[in-house]
């Protein structure tokens, strides 16, 4: 495992989990046993565990582990158990419940900027002191919210049972796993927990949690209310789950879902028409794959392309470093970066120790810039450049309804964006780009 110097030989995460697997041949154990435990001092032997046991979703997953269906739970500060556990939820979408957004009114604070909330602890910040949580959780108007925990503890001890790939349930026991908490609060009736992310992700990991509801479900009488919310695109999306057995991890479940913006995000479908109409003849871009180097699009979520830009504003960013932040392979990397690099937003280079950087343009620059309503009309703007979208936009504003995929691939054929037999993938993705535009109307 170590280079000639005695130095730990840089490898990914993928390949120094498949040398542990070899190594202590995990899938048979987990096959015959049920479960592997692994120490941290083990785990040492090929890689940092830091770098190897703390997967928020499920997108980053070592390949090595996600094609033999194994996941991953600390049990202590020093061990994690390893087995084809099912651990995490899935989050509902954006569309689900982006009409009923109210817009919130900040009190004129100098050392708040709400153009840039570009930290977790910012957007809890704005959280409090909007009153968004307070309205989220429908509390009294006298009950007041106090701040009154965060940051890294012990898990305290505890067991519980989680669902297996295979269908069975397993008994884990932890012993004071380490665990961080983003935002703990106390009302009059309830504790609430919160988890606060600023890149937005498809799922997350359920232990984000389940750890601190199992502490402090151990430490007080009061009900406990858990919080997930996600900044992105100057949006607050805020979820409340329930564990229906406190036993249970697998028993997780949705209770409510809201928006919340600081801006005005009303939008009509006439302002998409007019959009429409705006782009000049000259601007229109034919995407024929034979006469530009841009590949044809493969990025299906659209939000996420909106969280890399918001992200990219802040620094320059390696493929490692966006892998990391956005939970992306590194396939997904280049396919988002594609997808920016196609509207225009994104690009490039190399620094000066030869490294390939990704950066926004100007354009993804003044993209960024906009307030909500200006940044989403801009956006539609881009993509309505292309002709391909523009023929689509034309078909779902007569119809009444998407495209399928045979139109949107007669359509792929017809301007010759992408070859007949990657036609098929793209057009998923063509499909969700329109479902976002249309699903920007809330009026």
């Amino acid at each position: 495992m170590k280079n000639n110097n005695g130095i730990m030989a840089k490898m990914s995460a993928s390949d120094a989990w498949q040398a542990l697997l070899d190594k202590y041949d995990i899938k048979n154990e987990i096959e015959n046993n049920g479960i592997f435990r692994i120490t941290a001092s083990q785990i040492k032997e090929v890689r940092e565990p830091r770098l190897m046991a703390k997967w928020d979703s499920s997108e980053q997953l070592p390949s090595s582990l996600k094609k033999n269906k194994i996941n991953i739970l600390p049990d202590s500060r020093s061990s994690y158990i390893l087995s084809d556990f099912i651990l995490y939820e899935r989050l509902p979408e954006l569309t689900e419940c982006i009409q009923n957004m109210p817009t919130v009114t900040l009190p004129e604070l100098e050392t708040i900027d709400v153009e840039n909330i570009t930290s977790e602890a910012n957007a809890i910040n704005v959280l409090q002191i909007s009153g968004i949580l307070e309205d989220f959780l429908e509390l009294d108007h006298e009950e007041i919210l106090y701040g009154t925990f965060d940051g890294r503890m012990s898990s305290g001890i505890f067991n519980f049972n989680v669902n297996t790939y295979r269908g069975i349930s397993r008994t884990i026991e932890v012993n004071k796993a380490q665990m961080e908490i983003d935002g703990g609060f106390e009302s009059e009736h309830n504790i609430i927990i919160l988890e606060a992310k600023n890149v937005l992700h498809e799922d997350f990991h359920v232990r984000q949690l389940y750890y601190p509801f199992r502490l402090w479900d151990s430490k007080v009488n009061k009900p406990i209310r858990l919080i997930f919310s996600i900044y992105t695109n100057k949006i607050f999306r805020l979820m409340e789950y329930r564990f229906k057995d406190k036993n249970n991890y697998s028993s997780i479940e949705l209770v409510r879902a809201k928006n919340y913006s600081l801006e005005d995000t009303t939008i009509s479908i006439e302002e998409l028409k007019r959009v429409y109409d705006s782009v000049e003849a000259h601007n229109i871009i034919k995407d024929d794959m034979t006469e530009t180097d841009v590949p044809f699009i493969q990025a299906d979520n659209f939000e996420r392309i909106i969280s890399l830009l918001e992200n990219m504003y802040e620094a320059d960013l390696n493929g490692e470093e966006i892998e990391e932040l956005m939970q992306f392979t590194s396939r997904q990397t280049d396919y988002y970066y594609n997808a920016g690099k196609y509207l225009g937003i994104f690009e490039k280079y190399k620094d000066d120790d030869r490294v390939i950087k990704y950066r926004l343009t100007g354009l993804g620059r003044l993209v960024y810039s906009k307030n909500y309503k200006a940044r989403q009309l801009l956006l539609v703007e881009l993509i309505l450049s292309h002709q391909i979208f523009r023929d689509l936009f034309i078909y779902v504003k007569e119809i009444g309804e998407l495209p399928n995929k045979e139109i949107v691939k007669t359509a792929e054929i017809k301007y010759n964006v992408c070859s007949f037999n990657v036609a098929d993938r793209r057009a998923s993705t063509v499909i969700s780009w329109l479902r976002w535009i249309f699903n920007l109307p809330n009026l």
